[in-house]
């Protein structure tokens, strides 16, 4: 049961909605190229998105790492990035 306002549990199925979002967001970001692994969902005046990813640093050699990233999707209007966070252990 999700409790209005909160977060869903993170679901390996991410909707074609959240994957909008997701390229959306994303869309012109270089550097590193994020692969969506599962999803968390939180509506507010818009959804709020949290995707749990796999991480590669877009240079030769790079080792992957897991990542975070939080994304708005407004009622209208473009996904934005709200925060990107490092899970890695260094």
């Amino acid at each position: 049961m999700t409790i209005p306002g909160g977060w869903t549990q993170y679901k390996t199925s991410i909707s074609s909605d959240a994957q909008a979002a997701f390229d959306e967001a994303l869309k012109g970001l270089v550097g590193v190229h994020y692969s969506p692994i599962a999803v968390a969902e939180q509506i507010v005046a818009g959804k709020n998105y949290r995707f749990f990813c796999n991480a590669n640093a877009v240079v030769p050699n790079s080792p992957n790492y897991a990542a975070i990233i939080s994304i708005y999707k407004p009622l209208s209007g473009p996904a934005t990035i709200s925060g990107i966070q490092s899970l890695d252990d260094k």
